[in-house]
């Protein structure tokens, strides 16, 4: 996708109650978060930096791309792994010979799990009140 003479790669991610839209641009290798430095809006957290960067640290493309993100809803943790999913994504997209040692590490993978329902009689999903024999 061309936009002003660059480039532009699209992937979207979602993880729990997390959407995050992905742009990959040729550049330097900046994360921007909602407006904001990567490592600032992922509050400095290693893990969670790696995680988002891991899918281009694959392809060893880490300082070829911008990494410019738009997320919304859960929390950090989810955030931060659906950023992965659309990063990954828009290398596909990039080129398809990346698509297999993605797949291999898992990276192109939509982790299904999501916070159960509470079910009524309960305290939470399955966390039943206590039980009084007399």
């Amino acid at each position: 996708m061309e936009t002003n003479d660059k480039v532009v790669y699209w992937g979207t991610g979602r993880r729990k109650q997390s959407i995050a839209r992905v742009r990959l641009v040729p550049g330097q290798g900046t994360l921007t978060i909602n407006g904001r430095p990567g490592d600032n809006y992922l509050q400095y957290n290693p893990t969670y930096l790696n995680t988002t960067k891991a899918p281009l640290e694959v392809l060893g493309l880490e300082a070829e791309y911008d990494i410019l993100v738009s997320v919304k809803g859960g929390g950090i943790t989810g955030q931060a792994d659906a950023i992965r999913l659309g990063v990954a994504r828009a290398l596909c997209q990039l080129d398809p010979d990346n698509r297999s040692p993605l797949k291999i590490e898992g990276y192109l993978t939509r982790d299904p799990r999501a916070k159960e329902r509470k079910k009524y009689g309960l305290r939470k999903a399955r966390k039943a009140p206590q039980f009084s024999k007399r």
